[in-house]
């Protein structure tokens, strides 16, 4: 069951853009039978892995757009910082308010991914988004030179850190990788396209994935590696599939029907905790 669960998790990351992580810990409390503190950490372990594979991956593929490293690497340090704080925050707080809270994010991100697949259709097909713009807007923390870098500029670089920071803490929080909060960061701090915003997400999430992962290892009393070696197993299996057929899939019907997807598993996850006797 694990494996299966893995093989599913890794097939949502690699059909989405940005939110797909969030389905793991859902899936391993449902399925998988864990408490939430271990769904966390197992779902942190498995979307590193699975990430880590993934920038890999595209690392040597010649047709993956580039990695912006600079803000990718400034992101991901910031929110591996913060990550262990979220994980230990996770464990001060009654389950039964970790779930609700979680329900809530993962309500939020369904509507996001239902309302951008709505209104922005191109945006869901990641391997067609359109190339660096040549002029950033005036609008934009971050401007581009005329390379096509970003300016760390003061203004650039609090935008990256906060955003990482905030980014950390959800992560080690909810056993998310923050895809959701990274991509549109990136886009909203400058003129790079959806396809480089994805990219430079999936080095964000192993970096920041890996911290809150340690950090479950450090806090937790019980180390469940059979579990994550299922888990990761499926992940990177499900991401290879997943990156086999999603030039063959209309993404913005998947977009809506992960949204759609996301939200029943959240109020299901809610009903089967506070129905369970105690």
């Amino acid at each position: 069951m694990l494996l299966f669960i893995g093989l599913l998790i890794g097939l949502i990351l690699g059909l989405t853009g940005a939110g797909g992580s969030v389905f793991a810990v859902p899936l391993l409390l449902l399925l998988g039978g864990m408490s939430m503190a271990d769904a966390t950490g197992i779902s942190l372990g498995a979307v590193a892995v699975t990430t880590i594979y993934a920038s890999l991956r595209n690392t040597f593929s010649r047709n993956t757009p580039s990695v912006l490293w600079k803000p990718g690497l400034i992101l991901a340090l910031s929110g591996a910082l913060t990550a262990p704080l979220g994980k230990w925050l996770g464990m001060q707080i009654n389950e039964l308010w970790l779930i609700g809270s979680f329900s809530l994010l993962a309500a939020i991100i369904a509507l996001r991914m239902w309302i951008n697949a709505q209104k922005n259709p191109a945006s869901a097909r990641v391997v067609r988004a359109g190339n660096f713009a040549d002029v950033p807007s005036p609008d934009h923390l971050c401007n581009l030179n005329p390379t096509g870098q970003f300016e760390l500029r003061p203004r650039c670089v609090s935008g990256l850190l906060i955003g990482g920071l905030v980014v950390g803490v959800l992560s080690g929080l909810f056993g998310v990788g923050g895809g959701f909060l990274i991509v549109p960061l990136l886009l909203a701090l400058s003129a790079v396209s959806m396809a480089q915003a994805v990219s430079t997400s999936l080095l964000i999430i192993a970096l920041i994935s890996s911290s809150g992962f340690i950090s479950h290892l450090l806090l937790s009393e019980t180390q469940h590696w059979q579990w994550l070696l299922f888990v990761a197993a499926g992940g990177v299996g499900g991401m290879i599939i997943g990156q086999a057929i999603s030039h063959k899939i209309a993404n913005v019907l998947l977009q809506k029907l992960f949204a759609v997807s996301l939200l029943i598993v959240s109020v299901v996850m809610i009903f089967s905790t506070t129905l369970t006797p105690t």
